[in-house]
């Protein structure tokens, strides 16, 4: 019998999916990417293979979890299987380098990044191309958020580099990025299943970059709801009605071009009303609190509840269709 196999390398993000596979009683199973053969010569199991590798899991201890990932995807591929983010979105994951790329072919803004290879390389590139500006650094392939940080200063970004607290990027590629000024401290993430749009989230960014909206990832107080202004509360994840229509094409647009099938993507408006984009999340999760204040939760307008429904769609779709 044809299943869904989901391939991942982090057991706290699966529960809430495995939740909702279970509710639409769809049969599926884990493929757990940290080790492993496979015959290459043999035809994989039918169904539909799910790829959730996170550009975060070498911070688990799962440094070639990614590069597993990526042979076995060809490996699927070869045999027309159906695969759900398949060796694009795992490409576009672990490179923002490539993330931009790919964004600006579309017809996207970016920030202004540069690139950079050797930790002495860093500060020289800096004083090259921000002098006088704050700077974002940023790792290449990061995830989570983890590791992104402002500087204020210049110096405050040299003093870092030189200090021991500094964290060589698992790629060796750090990026510096110009700061956007935004008019309120917030992001917006954007959700995307089978390529259209779900819903849309806010996030407050004025605790930190480490933007992860799943529950296990809340650390301490940033976890939801993140304090109060004028009596009201504050929540870290807030989700709205929608985006401007004509970005939520755009983005669309995007994901078909970049072969793309599920995602989270972040940008943020400018002072000058235009939007940035910055981050393409392949492997997404969702915020359950700020789902159950939106009424959603457990709905297949939830982030999960759409993803079960479109992973069912692909399982009963012709065997010999390839995504």
């Amino acid at each position: 019998m044809s299943e869904i196999y989901v391939i991942h390398e982090n057991p706290s993000w699966l529960a809430p999916l495995a939740e909702a596979l279970s509710a639409e009683a769809l049969p599926w199973t884990e493929w757990f990417m940290h080790n492993g053969s496979f015959d290459l010569a043999a035809p994989p199991p039918e169904g539909v293979f799910y790829n959730r590798m996170s550009a975060s899991s070498h911070t688990r201890d799962h440094r070639f979890s990614a590069e597993l990932t990526a042979g076995v995807l060809a490996w699927l591929k070869r045999w027309g299987r159906i695969v759900v983010n398949g060796p694009a979105a795992l490409d576009l994951e672990i490179s923002k380098v490539r993330q931009y790329a790919a964004l600006e072919a579309s017809g996207l803004r970016t920030p202004r990044t540069i690139m950079v290879a050797g930790r002495d390389q860093i500060v020289p590139a800096a004083f090259a191309h921000f002098a006088g500006e704050p700077v974002i650094l940023k790792p290449n392939r990061g995830g989570k958020g983890l590791g992104v940080q402002l500087f204020h200063t210049l110096e405050g970004l040299k003093e870092h580099v030189e200090s021991d607290s500094y964290i060589e990027p698992v790629d060796g590629i750090q990026l510096l990025q110009t700061y956007v000024r935004a008019p309120r401290p917030v992001v917006t993430r954007a959700e995307f299943t089978g390529r259209r749009f779900t819903y849309a989230v806010e996030v407050d960014t004025s605790e930190g970059f480490e933007l992860c909206p799943a529950d296990v990832c809340a650390i301490g107080e940033l976890a939801c709801p993140v304090g109060k202004v004028s009596g009201k509360p504050v929540h870290k994840f807030t989700i709205v009605e929608g985006i401007d229509a004509r970005l939520r094409s755009q983005l669309e647009a995007f994901l078909e071009r970049a072969g793309v099938d599920v995602a989270g993507i972040e940008f943020i408006i400018g002072e000058d009303g235009q939007p940035l984009v910055y981050d393409v999340n392949t492997n997404t999760n969702y915020n359950p609190e700020a789902e159950a204040r939106a009424g959603i939760a457990g709905t297949p307008r939830s982030g999960m509840g759409a993803l079960s429904a479109y992973l069912g769609r692909r399982l009963a779709e012709p065997r010999s269709r390839a995504a």
